[in-house]
């Protein structure tokens, strides 16, 4: 396996939005899809790919919004929309049941969408999908969300995309916001996660009104009835040095009937790349084993 190996870059129709994607390959084997986390590129998981590919006919996918896919007119990325676009993705390839790898908002797109369709998953994997974000916690009313929606979209109206000088500047902010980063790593993220303007400064490619979160998406009860239609083995990481919820501690893990939780040392909300050896190992032993059931 050449570590040099490039993936081949296409793209798809979704909602009459163009989104781009990563073939792997290979050819005839199972299909895996990995999906990416908020603010974040398909191409995050190269060392992922490149280490699955022998096994798996590997995708990465770049979310609307996110790396060189189509920003979505007016304001809103919902969850919802994010899994509408995982759905015709994996229609376009068409060879199910897919097995799935999400991080973040992508593994919770991919867990939402195993729910949905759990028919089409053979395995799941999610990277801190559970956990996260504002459920679990007693929801503000109604009309204060539509409120704080309103006033943070319209704030991005006069909010310019932060633009760093050089590279150097721009991997320093990489490795600012997650200190487990090596060197190399933070500058592989930085480079396929900027565009380079006019006066060689950069700019990250993420749409600003990805930061904003839809003021009515999922309640917990909602969520937990949908994670607990999920049939295929799921196996849920977590990050000790985290923001999230500890999984054991969340109902939505809970609703999630085939599981097995690994909390790891050492790593914060992008654990796969601060401990990628043991998310390596631990994955493909979880996808080894199902396969053979």
């Amino acid at each position: 396996m050449q570590a040099s190996l490039e993936p081949a870059s296409h793209y798809f129709y979704s909602d009459r939005l163009k989104l781009q994607f990563w073939d792997w390959g290979t050819e005839g084997k199972p299909v895996l899809i990995l999906v990416h986390g908020s603010r974040d590129h398909a191409r995050s998981w190269d060392w992922i790919a490149r280490a699955l590919r022998d096994d798996y006919h590997v995708y990465a996918l770049d979310l609307r919004g996110h790396g060189n896919s189509a920003w979505a007119p007016g304001a809103l990325y919902s969850p919802a929309e994010h899994i509408l676009d995982l759905t015709v993705f994996a229609d376009i390839i068409g060879k199910y049941p897919v097995r799935l790898i999400g991080h973040s908002l992508g593994a919770m797109v991919s867990l939402y969408f195993s729910g949905t369709y759990p028919e089409k998953v053979a395995e799941l994997v999610a990277i801190e999908g559970v956990g996260v974000g504002p459920l679990g916690s007693t929801p503000k009313p109604a009309s204060e969300r539509m409120r704080i929606w309103i006033e943070r979209t319209r704030g991005l109206e006069d909010h310019a995309p932060r633009t760093y000088a050089n590279l150097a500047a721009a991997v320093a902010r990489m490795k600012e916001a997650n200190p487990f980063l090596t060197d190399e790593v933070a500058e592989h993220l930085t480079l396929h996660g900027t565009n380079w303007n006019a006066d060689g400064s950069l700019v990250w490619k993420f749409d600003n009104y990805t930061r904003v979160i839809h003021p009515f998406g999922l309640g917990l009860e909602e969520a937990v009835q949908i994670l607990g239609q999920i049939a295929c083995p799921t196996l849920l990481f977590w990050g000790r040095q985290s923001f999230a919820r500890d999984p054991d501690d969340d109902p939505q893990a809970a609703a999630i009937r085939n599981k097995t939780i690994v909390k790891v040392d050492q790593a914060g909300h992008w654990l796969h790349h601060d401990q990628l050896a043991l998310f390596l190992r631990e994955t493909k032993k979880f996808l080894a084993a199902n396969e053979r059931e």
